[in-house]
């Protein structure tokens, strides 16, 4: 604006206004940004070359001008039209209030958009009489973007630290913890009031090992999995992983930033596993697995102990036997292939499980290792067979798959849609409830999902080779916290949770996933509503500090001392509160008009108030009209009491209203006083007379008409009923 100011320098017989509208037509093009001017009916009287640029027109400023703006259209910030008689330039011209620092959105004739800073002076004469307004505006649309995604990195960083899955705290550097995040706090079982501002050491199981810790961080070192064992609520150990780093400004120390990763479980796992080993170890030692060699024709050169107990043979039968002779009739030929295959030289080793009899005809089931020894120049010399009695781990086999087969049934009777994938992402198994809701009947084999569309959360597709069920695979980890949309073939969207998880067989072999859905819709219709909740209370609250922001103004403005002010706004402020409890009351849904009017009169009419009749149809007015109408009937009302029927012992005043129009689309409200003092029409119109116009005529659309008759005033308001229109 400090372009504006220097051009409002003007000699002393020409005002503002004559001076721009004297000079050259180029002379607003030496200001470096967006200005028009309008004269004191809003008729748009010049602009420069940016104001055109920015409009993406060059409207008329001759016989065929414009008003108030050269905009193809105009609207709020929240999307919401904004007519141009309504716009600030209008207000600036028709009120003399200047607009400073404003926002509106303008749309160009090709549909494109920018958010606009509007900045309107008051042009004035001499005398102080409004000749028009200047107004400079400025695309400011890329800096509301960047300001959208700095509030939305905001967001994700906020979200990334309390819900990760990772636990994570601050400590300052006294050692006091200054945040924790959910994970951290699941994890050792506290609340937040208990875990911070409490000194990291009271929490450490090892005090050297804090005390280390704290050493390191302070002179600037990194911690990378650092091991530490923590003490939890419940009096448990959980051993840890920290990974931190320190935070220094100007050099000194303020704070670490600690990721606690527990592997208690993993520990408690190793252990057992070295457990595990000694066992075997010791196991092994007591040569329990049978070992043979065989020469090229599969007669056995030498056996151990072992392998003549899994047999039920002695050495010397055995040592007369090829191994053939004791395999099972229906084993034999896939046994000589794979040992003939490497007597050639074709296989270095094979593994083959095979069933064997005993003398007494008894099955046994064997898992074979079969590998070669062979002479410096390649000659198969014999093979070496490694030979476990796998019997009773065949029985368990086939219980696990009668479990396998129990856990099929009870997966397909779950209420959660899941599915299982082979480790290339082939479809293995779906239940019903997956098949539900995919919208189809998946086929085994299909990839990576049984959807058949994905989306991001944000709209965007997802192929279904990246979702998450593909990353679990291929990266092999679990994928959790994420979101994701399925389109059913009939274009429904759910959205839902995916907590795809890898299988491994014993040997840690990635197997398979397994990916179980969770359906949200409903929570994301909850989120959507509070949404539109706080979206409407941060609206409401908007309007109502403008509606008292305006009462005030006005009211000052036209006030015969301070008494006479603060007695006319609070009276003023009192009606909008009351409009408040009744809407909240409603929860801000639509208010019955007979309500909302014995509301607003028995306060200001007090015992007078049984000399009021309220009569009509039943009528709910929504919140915008239910606000207007309290300003208008506390106006009338207040007016009674002080001049009108209810400043006598005698007067009465009937309200009634009808609904008119087709489909009952208009209501017609008439406010009738009788039997007060004379009625003087005023020698001019008052705040109060605008305020009510404004009410009626420009927030609502409607028509207002005040009438003062000697025996008492008359008012007869109209205005349309939302969703009554045809």
């Amino acid at each position: 604006m400090s372009n504006v100011e220097q051009l409002s320098v003007t000699t002393s017989r020409l005002s503002e206004y004559d001076t721009l509208i004297a000079a050259a037509p180029s002379a607003l093009d030496a200001i470096p940004g967006a200005v028009y001017l309008c004269d004191r009916e809003g008729w748009l009287v010049r602009y420069n070359s940016e104001a055109a640029e920015l409009w993406g027109r060059s409207p008329s400023t001759g016989e065929k001008r414009e008003r108030f703006c050269g905009s193809h259209r105009l609207f709020l910030p929240d999307g919401t039209p904004l007519a141009h008689e309504d716009c600030p330039m209008a207000t600036a011209v028709l009120t003399g209030e200047a607009t400073r620092n404003a926002e509106v959105v303008v749309e160009r004739q090709d549909g494109s958009r920018f958010v606009a800073l509007v900045n309107i002076r008051v042009l004035r004469d001499g005398h102080g009489r409004i000749q028009g307004a200047i107004n400079c505006f400025q695309d400011v649309s890329a800096q509301k973007a960047m300001e959208e995604e700095v509030r939305r990195k905001s967001a994700d960083l906020e979200d990334f630290f309390e819900n990760s899955a990772v636990g994570l705290h601050l400590v300052n550097r006294e050692g006091i913890i200054q945040r924790a995040n959910k994970a951290e706090l699941a994890l050792l079982g506290y609340t937040a009031e208990e875990y911070v501002g409490r000194h990291i050491a009271e929490f450490h199981a090892d005090p050297p090992a804090i005390d280390d810790i704290l050493k390191k961080l302070s002179c600037g070192e990194r911690l990378d999995r650092y091991p530490a064992r923590l003490r939890a609520k419940d009096g448990s150990i959980k051993h840890v992983l920290i990974t931190s780093n320190s935070r220094f400004e100007e050099g000194k120390f303020v704070n670490t930033r600690c990721f606690t990763t527990d592997v208690t479980g993993l520990y408690e796992a190793e252990r057992a596993r070295r457990d595990s080993e000694d066992r075997l170890a010791a196991t092994y030692e007591a040569a329990t697995i049978g070992i043979a060699e065989a020469d090229a024709e599969g007669r056995l050169l030498r056996v151990n102990d072992a392998i003549c107990r899994m047999l039920g043979r002695s050495r010397d039968e055995l040592l007369n036997m090829t191994f053939f002779d004791y395999t099972h009739e229906a084993d034999r030929a896939e046994d000589a292939a794979c040992y003939a295959r490497q007597i050639r030289g074709e296989l270095d080793s094979y593994v083959l499980r095979k069933r064997a009899q005993k003398p007494d005809g008894t099955t046994v089931y064997l898992d074979i290792h079969s590998s070669s020894v062979r002479e410096a120049s390649g000659e198969f010399r014999y093979g070496v067979r490694v030979i476990q009695d796998v019997t009773a781990a065949k029985r368990l086999e086939d219980r696990i798959l009668e479990s396998e087969r129990y856990m099929r049934n009870l997966l397909e009777a779950l209420p959660a849609a899941v599915y299982t994938t082979d480790a290339k992402g082939r479809i293995t198994f779906y239940n019903k409830a997956a098949a539900e809701m995919a919208g189809r009947t998946p086929q085994v084999g299909d990839l990576w999902c049984v959807t058949w569309r994905l989306y991001n959360p944000d709209g965007s597709p997802l192929p279904h080779d990246e979702c998450p069920m593909a990353v679990a695979l291929k990266e092999g980890r679990p994928v959790r916290g994420v979101e994701a949309i399925a389109e059913r073939p009939d274009g429904t969207r759910i959205p839902f949770i995916p907590y795809p998880t890898p299988l491994h067989d014993g040997k840690g072999k990635l197997i398979g996933a397994i990916n179980m859905l969770v359906d949200i819709t409903e929570r994301k219709r909850a989120e959507s509503r509070q949404k539109v909740l706080i979206d409407e209370l941060n609206h409401r609250v908007k309007n109502t500090l403008a509606t008292a922001q305006s009462l005030a103004g006005q009211t000052a403005r036209h006030a015969e001392s301070l008494e006479d002010f603060n007695r006319q706004f609070e009276a003023r402020l009192l009606a909008l509160s009351r409009a408040h409890s009744l809407l909240t009351e409603w929860q801000w849904e639509d208010t019955p008009l007979d309500s909302l009017a014995r509301a607003v009169l028995a306060p200001v009419a007090g015992e007078a108030a049984v000399r009021i009749t309220i009569d009509g149809p039943s009528v709910d007015l929504n919140p915008r009209a239910a606000l207007s109408f309290t300003m208008a009937l506390n106006e009338l009302a207040t007016n009674a009491v002080k001049y009108g029927a209810l400043s006598s012992e005698t007067g009465t005043i009937s309200i009634n209203w009808r609904l008119a129009g087709k489909r009952h689309s208009m209501l017609s409200l008439k406010w009738r006083e009788c039997g007060g003092p004379p009625v003087t029409p005023p020698t001019r119109r008052g705040f109060g007379t605008r305020l009510m116009e404004r009410c009626i005529e420009r927030d609502l659309e409607g028509k207002f008409d005040l009438a003062f008759s000697p025996d008492g005033i008359s008012c007869h308001i109209s205005i349309p009923l939302a969703g009554r229109h045809e």
